[in-house]
């Protein structure tokens, strides 16, 4: 009786599976240990001793031990009823770094990086969390040499998203691909003074980094094999596909100032989706106030730029020294959801699709409107019975991200077949808290200033053969649709001078246009012998408004000294479309000019009216050359080094020009024109010049190394930029330039070619002893030259080389909780600059004060954006951030 009751008791709680894991030093405490069977998933955590136990439904299913550092391990288990199993795993250590299958880089198949012959780096959904960072694109910042985002100073609609570039060369040159299918780019083009100025790309805050399993960011040209926009790389984001592992996270933090508090909550998870296939969804939502940053703000820079009594402006400023300015970052909030799944249909088929939306509502502020700048609100906006004091327009942003892909892949011998749909979406819509002066007391104080919108809708067949173990060949097509719409604003937003700050998008500029493009590829790899493999790509594209493309890659990869040094080279041409964005943008915006004040440049579509009659040319494509050379090494199972060269030439660069205004010599055409269609000054995009960049990337990582009881996980990457110039003159239209004046100005060349570090370095390791993890990074970031506009050009502004450290502490409890604590920027660095002089002249100009000063109100905005220069930016301004994380498995 006693046995058969001990065997139903069994039988309710579940067979027992139990063992210990080791490595070859012992047993290892804190291995995350986890078995899905015909019930539940369970996980758990090894013990002190390295031991683990199990209670599971009886059947057969799959154990899954991992721990950091060390190759997980996956193996088949059958538990039978009223028996206990023992299962003792050995893991051994990661060669991850060279080992790691990926997917980006060819179309003819999976590789693994050490037979890869481009440069990729992979980066995993743990080691983006370990950074601290909330968002996608700025644990991107602190983990890949390379690639560069920042918050601008002054941003206005850029402070919906941020953005990014690899290599020096704007967002709109990176491909961003989603599973390996196009992500949808942004409806904004950026258009204010900030890096990546003229160009859009796709959202990389939308994406959640929870649901992130990992990153694939190939730094090579690939448009032969997946189109415009691949010039400077490819952005791969692989997304969970778990289906036995869940979790729950709840976050906060807040800068050592007190303020730019967040807060989010976060879940993970997955399950079964018939027998073979699974659905992994995450969620997250988060809540960011503001962090302000402003300077003091000079008077008699003040009294100078607004013709302001100086005892009028210094009254106010004795009151309010920062002039009462909240530039910083903005209050945001975002909701992200995402959903990743696929099903078997029959042996060899699968369905597979993923979806995602985002939306997030930016709350953020211009400058403020002293008394002395705009001398009344006509009682609008200043409370009642008290005294006009000025006023802070509000300015925020609604905007809604998207995309979905439906595919289903086939194999049937050695064909495999891949086909797909996948839609995409983003818009924005701006709105502003401020007084049109223009309608005087019937302004309304809320105006609705419209905004834009895009989206696509992309299909794709893929078809690879394998023709036996040494040449593989691919082969398909594309066929994508875009549209971009221009929103018109509420009437009251851009009548007359318009909304103060930010003036609406005017019903004639609003519109919707549509453009489709249909290309073809082929890619083939062949194995000429073990050690030497080729690859060459053939891409054909033709658009329906600027005409067709043709471009081609060669790739190659050699093996030596026992497979421990890896040779590879690349040499591709490449094309980038001009966006619809770019094509058809038309609209008005302020800002701030060295002694004019706040003045209003229209931007001006290059087939509009005004166009045709500046004889500004229709926009072009921008064609490329790719070179890359690398060495892959490893000396070690351990230990892996690459270093890989590349040089970058890009032909008829689409820029966003300067301002163009009047000459002042009545006799140029140019003022004519200009006088005779009532234009002040405008702005147009343009084939403006051709570039060179060219640089060294170097990755090196050390995994498994013992220490102190514990494993040791080293890494360091840096990049190095030999030179990011302009080549040859700039193509001004002859209107233009027989007005003496040019396209690209000192301000637009610095933006473009001189803004970013000239050399970035990361430094970090991980320490992890059994449920006990701490993490170190530093981040080195070069020195950035700007000529930010109204400065004397004799002199330049220089950003001094800098290193952030951010802090990690991590600890696991037996109850498959963990507790996260980080802190960013540990020492509180903050960026630094000074005024260099370009020659002689500028040099005489830094010894006297009075120049030296007026130089600096010029490029501060008389001291409001002090730390980060007006139109500049370096690295965060915000300092030391402190982040704090509980995680929860369900």
């Amino acid at each position: 009786m006693l046995g058969a009751f001990l065997l139903l008791h069994a039988a309710a709680q579940g067979q027992e599976l139990s063992g210990t894991v080791r490595n070859a030093q012992g047993p290892l405490p804190g291995a995350t240990v986890s078995y899905q069977g015909n019930g539940p998933a369970r996980t758990v955590l090894s013990d002190s001793a390295g031991r683990y136990t199990i209670l599971a439904a009886p059947g057969t299913g799959r154990l899954r031990v991992s721990y950091s550092g060390l190759e997980a391990h996956s193996q088949p288990v059958t538990l039978k009823a009223g028996s206990r199993s023992v299962v003792n795993v050995n893991l051994e250590p990661s060669g991850a770094l060279l080992n790691d299958v990926v997917v980006v880089g060819s179309r003819t198949g999976a590789r693994s990086l050490s037979n890869t012959p481009l440069p990729v780096d992979i980066l995993s959904g743990r080691e983006l969390q370990a950074t601290g960072q909330t968002t996608f694109d700025k644990a991107l910042q602190y983990k890949v040499p390379s690639f560069n985002t920042i918050q601008s100073p002054v941003s206005d609609a850029t402070s919906l998203l941020d953005p990014y570039e690899i290599r020096n060369l704007g967002p709109s040159r990176t491909l961003v691909l989603i599973n390996g299918k196009r992500k949808n780019a942004s409806s904004l083009v950026y258009t204010w003074p900030s890096m990546g100025r003229g160009e859009t790309g796709a959202d990389l805050s939308a994406i959640p980094i929870d649901a992130v399993q990992r990153i694939e960011i190939l730094r090579d040209g690939a448009s032969a094999q997946y189109g415009s926009d691949a010039i400077a790389g490819v952005v791969n984001v692989i997304l969970k596909d778990r289906a036995d592992e869940g979790y729950f996270t709840l976050r906060g933090g807040v800068t050592s100032r007190g303020d730019g508090s967040f807060f989010g909550i976060a879940a993970n998870n997955g399950s079964r989706l018939g027998k073979k296939g699974f659905i992994n969804y995450t969620l997250d939502l988060e809540k960011t106030n503001v962090a302000a940053r402003p300077g003091t703000v000079d008077a008699e820079g003040e009294a100078l730029d607004f013709s302001a009594p100086i005892a009028e402006v210094r009254a106010f400023l004795d009151r309010h020294p920062d002039a009462l300015n909240l530039n910083g970052t903005p209050e945001t909030a975002a909701a992200r959801f995402l959903v990743n799944g696929g099903a078997e249909l029959a042996e060899g088929q699968e369905l597979y699709f993923n979806a995602a939306y985002v939306y997030k509502k930016v709350s953020s502020f211009a400058n403020y409107r002293a008394p002395y700048w705009r001398t009344t609100d006509y009682g609008l906006l200043t409370p009642a019975g008290q005294p006009y004091n000025g006023y802070l327009p509000g300015f925020g942003g609604d905007l809604n991200d998207y995309n979905a892909t439906l595919g289903f892949r086939s194999e049937r011998g050695r064909w495999n077949t891949d086909i797909s749909i996948t839609t995409g979406g983003n818009s924005q819509q701006y709105w502003v808290n401020s007084v049109n002066h223009s309608l005087g007391r019937n302004s309304p104080v809320h105006f609705r200033n419209g905004g834009f919108g895009f989206n696509h809708l992309v299909g794709n067949l893929n078809i690879t053969r394998s023709f036996n173990d040494r040449f593989r060949l691919a082969f398909g097509t594309e066929f994508r649709s875009e549209n971009f719409s221009i929103i018109a604003g509420d009437t009251a937003s851009y009548s007359g001078s318009g909304s103060d700050c930010f003036p609406g998008i005017s019903a004639d500029n609003a519109l919707q246009v549509n453009r489709f493009n249909f290309g073809g590829y082929v890619d083939a790899s062949y194995d000429i012998t073990p050690r030497l493999v080729v690859d060459a790509a053939l891409r054909l594209e033709s658009y329906s408004d600027f005409g067709d493309a043709f471009v081609w890659k060669g790739s190659a990869r050699y093996k030596v000294l026992d497979n421990r040094l890896v040779a590879r080279a690349s040499a591709s041409t490449g094309f980038r479309a001009p966006s619809l964005h770019q094509i058809y943008v038309q609209k008005t915006q302020y800002s701030f000019v060295a002694g004019q004040g706040v003045v209003v440049d229209g931007l001006v579509n290059n087939v509009s009216r005004q166009a045709k009659l500046l004889g500004i040319p229709s926009l072009g494509a921008e064609k490329s050359m790719n070179f890359t050379a690398g060495l892959t090494a490893r000396p070690t199972p351990r230990l892996s080094i690459t270093l890989d060269y590349y040089d970058i030439t890009v032909r008829d660069r689409i820029v966003l020009s300067n301002s163009i205004k009047p000459s002042g010599d009545p006799q140029a055409v140019l003022d004519q024109i200009l006088e005779q269609n009532n234009i002040s000054t405008l702005y147009f995009f343009a084939n403006a010049f051709d570039s060179r960049t060219s640089g060294i990337d170097l990755v090196a990582s050390y995994r498994a190394l013992p220490l102190a009881g514990g494993r040791l996980a080293l890494n360091a990457a840096g990049n190095y930029t030999f030179r990011n110039e302009r080549s040859g003159a700039v193509n001004n239209p002859a209107v233009i330039e027989s007005a003496g004046q040019s396209v690209v100005n000192g301000t637009q060349e610095a933006l473009m070619l001189t803004s970013r570090p000239k050399y970035k370095a990361v430094l970090g390791g991980e320490w992890e002893r059994g449920r006990f993890a701490v993490t170190l990074n530093n981040t080195l970031f070069g020195p950035a030259t700007f000529r930010n506009e109204g400065l004397d050009e004799n002199l330049e502004v220089r950003f001094r080389t800098k290193v952030v450290t951010d802090l990690g502490v991590q600890y696991k409890t037996k109850g498959n909780v963990t507790f996260s604590a980080n802190v960013s920027n540990v020492l509180n660095v903050l960026p630094e600059w000074e005024l260099h002089a370009r020659n002689g002249a500028g040099a005489a100009v830094l010894k006297d004060p009075a120049l030296v000063k007026r130089n600096v109100n010029l490029i501060t905005f008389n001291g409001r954006y002090a730390q980060m220069t007006y139109y500049a930016g370096h690295f965060s301004q915000l300092g030391t951030i402190f982040n704090l994380q509980v995680r929860v498995g369900l």
